[in-house]
């Protein structure tokens, strides 16, 4: 890691130090900005999702990503699983419709970050990139939709049209075309999804439905893909509640056509579970925690690889298994990222994400 990079790190965590852990994510509501009193915003249940302008940067909000994971196969029918995610990390609240300071001036109201990642033949490859905002390095915007860390980009027309991202690393990379064939899906309460009993959480839809192309390069050989995504977007001014140890998030495409979105955040004394259920060419239904069921069934390297997951009330009971490999994300924040096979009930495919684990 570059002396600029571990800087704007430093700094990027100097965003969240201020308060003490025991505060949870109920203590950074009404936060605010010793010099400008801009408070950071906080959504909850009475929030509404707007598009398009919700795809582009909450610079009011302390923490939000754009999040895409694929389940994509070769000209030959190998599978190949591929992610990529932007975090923008607030230092400094700003209302959206505020100027951003000039750039001359080196600004720091916000640091990014990128993971990118693809999984082939049982090998994990893995890159992170990190910025500071408002210098021209690191942004997004939502119309014409651009998100951007360097030469890493995802963009879109103004209107329908693929978007396209293009990412490159040492050793391999990706330039990918997504058609969206489904419109936004909200998750919770019309798109506040909640993190906890007591009520904390955050913004949170996704499209379900990305029907991919385009090419991965792999240790120079070019190899052609297509297959689905899935692309998440969220944000929130609330970090882990205190006690919350970390998460375990599926998002599931069924061979049926129906789709699955299931996490939980394991607790001191349990978990907290919530998901969305996505039937073929229906809308979607919010499930609470007493209607999933999830646990764990074998492991490796601390991390569990298979899982049992169930939705007893539409008739899903499923396991969820992860291809041999390893697939850490081994950046400043490690955590587990891999494509999923499903049997059971239904079939299909799908990512996986799990993290607090192990040290």
């Amino acid at each position: 890691m570059t002396k600029s990079a571990w800087l704007v790190f430093m700094l990027f965590l100097s965003g969240c130090s201020d308060r003490p852990e025991t505060t949870g994510f109920a203590g950074l509501v009404g936060d605010r900005d010793s010099q400008t009193q801009v408070p950071y915003l906080q959504p909850g249940p009475g929030n509404r999702l707007s598009f398009p302008a919700d795809f582009g940067a909450h610079p009011q909000y302390r923490v939000e990503w754009w999040y895409l994971t694929a389940n994509l196969e070769t000209a030959g029918g190998d599978p190949l699983g591929l992610q990529w995610t932007q975090f923008r990390q607030a230092i400094k609240p700003r209302p959206v419709d505020a100027e951003p300071p000039p750039a001359s001036e080196w600004p720091l109201e916000a640091a990014w970050m990128a993971h990118g990642a693809v999984s082939f033949k049982g090998r994990h490859h893995f890159a992170e990139k990190l910025a500071r905002g408002d210098v021209g390095h690191a942004g997004a915007t939502a119309e014409p939709l651009a998100v951007w860390l360097d030469d890493w980009q995802l963009s879109g027309p103004s209107g329908d049209g693929p978007w396209r991202l293009q990412v490159s690393a040492d050793g391999w990379s990706y330039d990918l075309f997504l058609s969206i064939n489904r419109g936004p899906v909200a998750h919770g309460n019309q798109g506040f999804s909640a993190k906890s009993a007591s009520g904390e959480g955050s913004m949170y839809f996704s499209l379900v439905d990305l029907q991919i192309e385009g090419t991965v390069t792999l240790a120079g050989e070019t190899l052609e893909v297509s297959g689905q995504g899935w692309f998440d977007r969220e944000w929130s001014s609330q970090f882990l509640k205190a006690g919350q140890q970390g998460w375990d998030w599926f998002a599931l495409h069924l061979d049926s056509g129906d789709r699955l979105m299931a996490f939980q955040l394991r607790e001191d004394d349990g978990a907290f579970r919530s998901g969305t259920w996505i039937p073929a060419g229906e809308g979607p239904v919010a499930l609470t925690p007493d209607q999933i069921r999830m646990a764990p069934i074998a492991g490796q390297g601390g991390y569990p690889r298979r899982w049992r997951l169930e939705v007893p009330g539409y008739g899903v009971h499923l396991e969820v298994s992860a291809p041999a490999g390893d697939y850490r994300n081994d950046g400043l924040y490690r955590y587990w990222e891999s494509p999923v096979t499903v049997s059971g009930s239904h079939s299909g495919v799908g990512y996986m994400e799990l993290t607090g684990y192990g040290n």
